[in-house]
């Protein structure tokens, strides 16, 4: 917007000189009517030509920057769908040592293995993946994946029973639904 201010500051102040001097001229009768009308013609039509190359320049820049936040937008979509695929194939090995431990002895070696286990969710929260809470919620297509359904005197009907496999998201985007059992 600045731009454009002082560009039409600056051909105001052009159009006066031009007037002044055209004015001169016609004082000291250098230039009769008819090229007066001329050269007045000429004038309107640089004006013209001067304000539509203005417009063509100003809708360049706005395409211009456009075009950059559209190349942003997708580079951030871009980046968040690598790492979506990386983690996808990492949940399965995550999956299977929490099932490791839940049915795990008392043994000194189960604490070490808690402690990767921890260590792999931790890294999943510092990257932005959030669990999608599932248990004892309304069942929601978007973010469950419904294996079956079950009588439940706990949960009124649609509501989630249990979780069968977590599901993860990033941001909004959803990695991995949760595959649920849904009360009848």
């Amino acid at each position: 917007m600045a731009k454009s201010k002082k560009t039409k500051k600056e051909k105001e102040e052009v159009k006066e000189e031009v007037e002044e001097v055209v004015a001169e001229i016609v004082e000291t009768e250098m230039v009769s009517g008819e090229e007066f009308e001329a050269l007045q013609k000429q004038l309107e039509e640089s004006q013209a030509e001067v304000a539509s190359k203005q417009d063509e320049l100003l809708r360049s820049l706005a395409e211009f920057a456009n075009f950059k936040k559209r190349i942003e937008r997708d580079q951030i979509l871009k980046a968040q769908t690598m790492k979506g695929d990386i983690v996808k194939r990492f949940l399965p090995a995550l999956d299977d040592m929490s099932r490791a431990l839940q049915n795990a002895p008392d043994d000194p070696w189960v604490e070490g293995i808690q402690l990767i286990a921890r260590k792999m969710e931790n890294v999943l929260e510092i990257e932005g993946i959030t669990r999608i809470e599932a248990e004892g919620v309304e069942f929601d297509p978007n973010f469950h994946e419904a294996v079956s359904q079950a009588p439940s005197e706990e949960h009124e009907s649609g509501f989630v029973i249990e979780v069968l496999q977590q599901g993860y998201k990033l941001g909004e985007r959803v990695i991995r639904p949760a595959m649920v059992l849904v009360a009848e």
